[in-house]
């Protein structure tokens, strides 16, 4: 398996990831009327205790979007988003505690301000919650606890059917047994949803389930096609030993089967990011 981001213990990737997407929404949200008037009248709204102005100002700052970038006035707007009980605010506050940008790095103040905005069913917090259990940062490891979050962001409604991210760490625990009994049907079920919403690392986690007829009957022509996949897509996660490996076994006409059924899925499946 891929064992960059199937270790627990490594969160580079994984706060990373969940991370990376919750600055895009926020800077969605920011874009929208990102000009320099925008600024003046954001500023004047986050002065006179406008939550999500305050939010919204933490996003420019954290990202140099209409000011230079800061991650200490970032953390000052969050923290008064937060404080009024702003589940993105809290959310990114813990990212800034997590990774010591902006302040002094504090995993327990980072798993604090991530359980408020995931007690509020904020998808992205309760991954990076369920992230902290299971490499026990900021509290103790605790693999059950982590399931718990990521269940609840993998399968809330709404939101593409579920977080991908959270979709892809549910299948890790599945297949390594870590908080629940193994299970690499349900690690199969949990993989083919984060791949079927773009995730390449799942993608190719799937095309290795295939590969290896663990989960679900072996079929080298749709692990060759999964591979493909994410190596197209030019991410993290390559697959080319895997793929120089097929392409020794399989026919020519297999491998033609392989490449269309690719294709397809490259069409009909987003990119994550």
């Amino acid at each position: 398996m891929n064992t960059k981001f199937h270790s627990k213990n490594n969160v580079v990737g994984s706060h990373f990831i969940a991370g990376l997407l919750s600055s895009i929404l926020a800077l969605f949200m920011f874009t929208a009327c990102g000009t320099e008037d925008s600024i003046k009248s954001l500023k004047k709204k986050a002065l006179a205790g406008d939550a999500q102005a305050q939010y919204r100002l933490g996003v420019a700052y954290a990202n140099g979007r209409g000011v230079p970038e800061n991650d200490i006035e970032a953390v000052k707007w969050y923290q008064k988003a937060a404080e009024q009980g702003f589940a993105s605010a809290q959310n990114n506050l813990g990212g800034m505690y997590d990774n010591g940008e902006g302040v002094q790095k504090d995993e327990a103040e980072a798993v604090k301000w991530y359980r408020k905005a995931a007690e509020q069913g904020h998808i992205i917090a309760e991954n990076n919650l369920g992230l902290m259990y299971a490499n026990g940062k900021g509290v103790p490891e605790n693999d059950v606890e982590a399931v718990k979050w990521y269940r609840k962001s993998a399968g809330l409604p709404g939101f593409a059917g579920g977080f991908a991210v959270s979709q892809y760490y549910l299948g890790n625990m599945y297949y390594k047994g870590d908080g629940l009994p193994k299970n690499v049907y349900e690690a199969v079920k949990w993989y083919r949803k984060a791949a079927e919403l773009g995730l390449t690392e799942a993608q190719y986690e799937l095309g290795n389930m295939y590969y290896k007829g663990e989960g679900a009957p072996k079929d080298d022509v749709e692990a060759y096609a999964w591979f493909l996949l994410t190596k197209s897509r030019q991410e993290w996660v390559r697959a080319d030993k895997e793929i120089d490996a097929l392409e020794k076994s399989l026919t020519e006409k297999q491998q033609k089967v392989g490449r269309r059924r690719a294709a397809k899925l490259n069409r009909t499946i987003p990119g994550f990011w």
